[in-house]
């Protein structure tokens, strides 16, 4: 299943060539011999992989790195979505051709992924669901991909009309993606329209992991964090921008926690949905099963949650952080792969069951599918997991960030940060709110209340 993307010349233009797509990379030897051609026109690895990048595009195949090629492009070129029917009609089909296990023999989710769920979710998704409406939606933004470090990273790049709007990256996590973000880019950028004021307004640069939805899948090891926060500050310069904000929840909390331990001048400050906060002390506690004294009520709420999160929702992190290889089952089913990303944490899942239960409460049906869909159609199921091998930091543990930094603290995440551990974690604490809705994924679960906390969260940073 191909990657497709078109892409030609720089940012400012807005009109790229559509060109046709292919599922094989040389389809003819016409471009075999094209490629073989230009190799020989030059005699330094980088302008040679900027030939065979170009000749590629020109007869319509997404071009991809060459292995040990040093890279020095830093061209933005416009991206477009173009999935070919087939791929469409060959997802239906194996969906189709799912072989159902027996029903859980418990009468809740305490097994896993519920049986009726699934069945409701691939019946809709084989019979109902369209993905053509998501990919309008995605070719209506202005989208992007350049190379940074040698990968293709894709982005979504909305400038906003406003003057002095203030430049602002947001990054997903797994198992989510930049369908995430959709709800919240008119609101931030477009804020008069949205209950703001011109003064709330901001650019907004929304990328995708590298080795999740459009981007590149990196060919070596290293990606980590740290390695991600270094390549969004070359983005975000590399569009111009000599200040900016980050925000993040899940993964993209990480990779803007990490941008702040690292504080490049650029970055004014951060926002994060998902903080790391909690003392060594109660990670301890709780991953022993001590349950420690004298802790305030926000305090005993997040200690339970976390006990409730190392018990029973840790299953694939850990497979993903020590085999992630080895998926090969969930990236060849599309309904594996559904349940595999349904099955993140016991909150999510049960409000996603509600969704096809006929309930919903901020998503809906084809907002879950939207997401499973690309993660399906990207095949980046084992890449988008190699984030988890790659990672060697504690993914609670404060990393004594000193920069300027915001916290929203939603009920229903896996951890409800409390305000004391987050003005110990973070000594340059300018915001922090607790909410009374909202989850792990607030910016698609509850766009509106996420929007008036990102707004609220940089006010003092303008």
């Amino acid at each position: 299943m191909p990657r497709v993307w078109f892409h030609a010349g720089k940012e400012d233009s807005m009109k790229p060539i559509e060109r046709p797509t292919h599922h094989v990379m040389f389809r003819s030897g016409i471009i075999i011999v094209a490629a073989t051609t230009v190799l020989a026109l030059s005699s330094t690895s980088g302008r040679r992989l900027g030939i065979v990048a170009l000749a590629a595009t020109v007869v319509g195949i997404a071009s991809t790195p060459i292995a040990g090629a040093e890279n020095t492009d830093t061209a933005i070129r416009p991206f477009k979505v173009k999935v070919p029917e087939a791929d469409l009609g060959d997802l239906r089909r194996r969906i189709a051709a799912t072989k159902w296990p027996e029903p859980e023999l418990v009468p809740d989710a305490s097994q896993g992924v519920q049986l009726a769920t699934m069945q409701k979710l691939a019946h809709y998704w084989a019979t109902e669901y369209d993905w053509r409406k998501c990919e309008a939606r995605l070719n209506e933004l202005p989208q992007f991909i350049t190379k940074i470090d040698g990968v293709d990273i894709h982005f979504i790049h909305v400038r906003s009309q406003h003057p002095n709007a203030m430049p602002l990256i947001v990054t997903h996590g797994w198992p989510g993606s930049i369908v995430e973000q959709l709800k919240i880019i008119d609101p931030l950028t477009n804020p008069t329209a949205h209950g703001g004021s011109a003064a709330d307004a901001f650019d907004l640069v929304i990328p995708s992991l590298p080795g999740f939805g459009f981007s590149g899948k990196p060919t070596s090891t290293g990606w980590d964090p740290q390695r991600i926060a270094r390549a969004w500050v070359v983005l975000m310069k590399r569009l111009g921008y000599s200040r900016f904000v980050a925000q993040g929840g899940d993964w993209g909390a990480m990779v803007a926690d990490v941008m702040g331990t690292q504080a490049p001048p650029e970055l004014l400050g951060i926002h994060v949905n998902w903080p790391f906060t909690v003392p060594p002390e109660i990670d301890k506690a709780a991953q022993t099963g001590n349950p420690p004294q004298g802790l305030s009520p926000d305090e005993k709420y997040a200690y339970d949650q976390l006990d409730f999160f190392y018990r029973h929702d840790t299953g694939y992190a850990q497979e993903m952080a020590a085999r992630p290889q080895t998926l090969y089952g969930v990236a060849d089913s599309p309904v594996g792969l559904a349940a595999w990303l349904l099955d993140h944490d016991t909150r999510s899942y049960a409000l996603i069951t509600r969704v096809f239960d006929g309930q919903p409460e901020g998503l809906t049906r084809d907002d879950v599918l939207d997401n499973v869909t690309l993660y399906w159609l990207t095949n980046t199921t084992v890449s988008s997991a190699r984030i988890y091998w790659e990672n060697k930091l504690a993914f609670f543990a404060p990393k004594h960030v000193a920069i300027p930094v915001a916290v929203s603290a939603f009920p229903d995440e896996v951890v409800q940060t409390p305000r004391s551990w987050a003005a110990k974690a973070y000594p340059n604490l300018i915001y922090y709110n607790r909410l009374e809705k909202g989850g792990h994924f607030p910016a698609w679960e509850q766009p509106e209340l996420f929007t008036k906390e990102v707004r609220a969260a940089f006010k003092s940073l303008r």
